[in-house]
């Protein structure tokens, strides 16, 4: 076991910070006039509105060369890309056609977190004729036009979680809200296409639209969302026939529906008051895409220092670009503290602590790695690849249960020789005076030096203490969330505690609906790197900017090792490690369990990752990523087929590439 040290209590504060000296080039600045006599005059442009006037740039270009990719004749594109690859098969939809498929249950799609577009309704004088346009989704244009307004409106109140005074976001409403989070990359837009092959349209689909910043049950407080959905579910049910409805949530979609289940049986005031035969009654099946069911690690890494694998790979490659003292560009904070306000992110902490992702010394997938096989064209090499088990990992050592871990050599240390210093409690020191870190104010510059070298004198971090660490750094962001959101274990689901609207998105803190003919599928990519756990490091200037950083140098010399950019991968889609997906439809929810009393059936389907051949393919067909998956024809395939009818064990039961009920079975939850 690691050896924890309890951190000894200073009289006083551990930390004198004198103020900055002056700049004694603003006083000459002050003094010199132009030739006129009058002062010079400089516009009143930020860094950070340089950066984002750069991004906007760059954004006008691609919008520029999708304008003329489009003004081609729409048959070019297709006829180069089977000249080089073959003939396109059929879409989902034509083919489901062909076979005599039609309408018959009504769909309702939840969207995820960002992919949704909000829209102005309410705004200060800086938005002005900005009346009910995006201000997510679209074209961006705001965000490169006035960057510092924009980021204003987009940020909730950091006390409240709700709308700051006089500014009022909403989210889109119709299909329009989601099919494209901007133009050219589809969301929901190639499923909806299909569906329509076969005869869907708006009367029988439905987009459950909701403003994905504001914690589960505000949006029911604020917006009436959840009452919403209950009512056009209804009506949808209603006006075809009494037939059930097939509900599509994707990525944070997922849990959100999961809440709504409960809340939506729950007695009112709290609940929506449809009773305990509510679901059974409306939903056929639920076919959750990209479920981050148990959390995932890549939302620590945003919530702890606003980066991820992706992010810290472009601050290594340009350093200058994101928070350099050189440049003084302050993006990365300025993303802090408007995520940080957003209460949807902490729902995505990992759930289950150590139980489910593991300790200092195991974890459900060790020694394995994403899978490495080597996709082609060809449907039997690929046939035979994707039986090829996933590979172990090069690494000489990956305890993928040390989700931080500060410094490489901690985390592939032995547990009995890591000594560690207790965080919890300690003295944070004195505050830095706001005028030291210019515009941009952080929960981290209330911590002081001596609470940033606390948390990082603790060395690593299991999901055990995920909670408490970013409780210490964010206090007033995780009092909002703890008031929404629980990342435990129930001991027993009768207790009158777990009716509270908090545990309800935590599958391990509640059960399932009473319906034993409803089905419900997990439906996600593999085949891609995705993160699992980081290696971290202090950065200078610990004060003024977000003290903690991922260490880029950190990798394996073997490229086929799981460490790369300071980031522990593992398979899934890229976003949600399978594990997260997989767990509750491959063991927490399969057959009758505490979880799931009525024994609604569960079903695994994991879609191997085949990227495009090529670039005239855009985004591929046989994708296993978080979002590209929406345009995966063998999942929009199973989608129809289940829309028209069709049952779980009539698409093939499990469809299973990892290792999910090996890793499964490795976790000691009690059913």
């Amino acid at each position: 076991m690691a050896i924890i040290r309890r951190r000894k209590q200073p009289e006083g504060e551990s930390q004198q910070h004198p103020d900055p000296k002056p700049d004694e080039d603003d006083d000459k600045e002050e003094k010199a006039l132009n030739s006129s006599g009058k002062r010079n005059k400089s516009k009143n442009y930020s860094c950070f509105d340089n950066c984002c006037w750069f991004i906007g740039c760059v954004c006008s270009v691609w919008w520029l060369l999708l304008f003329l990719y489009n003004a081609m004749p729409a048959s070019l594109p297709q006829f180069v890309t089977e000249a080089i690859s073959g003939p396109f098969p059929d879409p989902p939809g034509v083919k489901c056609l062909k076979e005599g498929l039609k309408v018959r249950h009504p769909v309702v799609f939840v969207p995820g977190i960002v992919t949704g577009g909000l829209e102005l309704w309410e705004g200060h004088q800086c938005m002005d004729g900005l009346f009910r346009k995006r201000l997510w989704g679209g074209t961006f244009g705001e965000v490169y036009k006035r960057p510092s307004c924009w980021v204003q409106h987009m940020s909730l109140d950091n006390k409240t979680g709700m709308d700051p005074p006089g500014i009022r976001v909403r989210p889109v409403n119709g299909l329009v809200a989601a099919d494209y989070f901007a133009p050219g990359y589809f969301v929901w837009a190639v499923l909806i296409a299909n569906l329509a092959r076969v005869g869907y349209e708006e009367k029988n689909m439905y987009m459950a639209a909701y403003d994905w910043r504001l914690s589960f049950q505000n949006t029911e407080v604020r917006d009436q969302t959840l009452s919403r959905i209950k009512s056009n579910i209804e009506l949808m049910v209603a006006t075809n026939g009494g037939k059930k409805a097939v509900i599509i949530p994707h990525s944070m979609g997922v849990i959100y529906f999961l809440h709504f289940m409960k809340w939506v049986e729950a007695p009112a005031p709290m609940g929506g008051g449809g009773g305990p035969d509510w679901c059974a009654k409306h939903i056929k099946a639920v076919m959750n895409i990209g479920g981050p069911f148990l959390g995932v690690p890549k939302a620590v890494a945003g919530l702890f220092s606003a980066e991820a694998k992706d992010i810290a790979s472009a601050r290594a490659l340009a350093p200058g670009v994101l928070d350099s003292d050189l440049f003084q560009i302050q993006t990365l904070q300025h993303i802090m503290r408007m995520s940080r306000t957003w209460d949807s992110t902490m729902s995505m902490i990992p759930k289950g602590g150590d139980t489910i992702w593991g300790g200092l010394d195991w974890s459900p997938e060790e020694g394995y790695s994403p899978s490495k096989r080597k996709h082609e064209k060809d449907d039997t090499e690929s046939s035979t690849q994707n039986e090829t088990a996933s590979e172990e990992c090069e690494a000489t050592y990956a305890s993928y249960g040390r989700i931080i871990s500060f410094g490489r050599d901690v985390a592939e240390a032995p547990s009995s020789e890591i000594e560690r210093i207790e965080f919890r409690g300690a003295v944070k020191g004195n505050n830095v005076a706001n005028n030291t870190c210019r515009d941009v104010w952080t929960e981290y510059h209330d911590m002081g030096f001596g609470g940033i070298k606390a948390v990082a004198e603790y060395k690593v971090y299991t999901a055990g203490d995920i909670v408490d660490m970013l409780e210490f750094v964010a206090p007033k962001m995780m009092e909002r969330g703890s008031a929404h959101f629980s990342y435990g274990i129930a001991e027993n689901l009768d207790d009158p505690k777990y009716t509270h609207y908090k545990y309800w998105s935590n599958p391990l803190e509640t059960k399932l609906p009473n319906a034993p003919d409803m089905e419900i599928y997990s439906m996600y990519g593999v085949g891609i790197p995705t993160e699992r756990a980081y290696i971290y490091k202090l950065t200078p200037a610990a004060e003024c900017y977000i003290p903690f950083r991922i260490d880029t140098s950190a990798k394996d010399k073997n490229e086929d090792g799981c460490l790369k950019d300071g980031v522990y991968t593992v398979d899934g889609d890229e976003t949600v490690p399978a594990l997260s997906a997989g767990f509750m439809c491959a063991k927490g929810w399969r057959g009758k369990t505490r979880f799931n009393p009525s024994g609604i059936k569960t079903y695994v389907r994991e879609y191997d990752h085949n990227p495009p051949s090529n670039f005239l393919e855009g985004r591929g067909t046989q994708s296993g990523a978080h979002v590209d998956i929406m345009g995966n024809f063998q999942l929009i395939e199973d989608v129809i087929r289940v829309a028209a009818g069709a049952t779980g064990e009539e698409l093939g039961g499990d469809q299973v590439y990892t290792g999910i009920f090996e890793w499964s079975e490795k976790i000691n939850l009690k059913l």
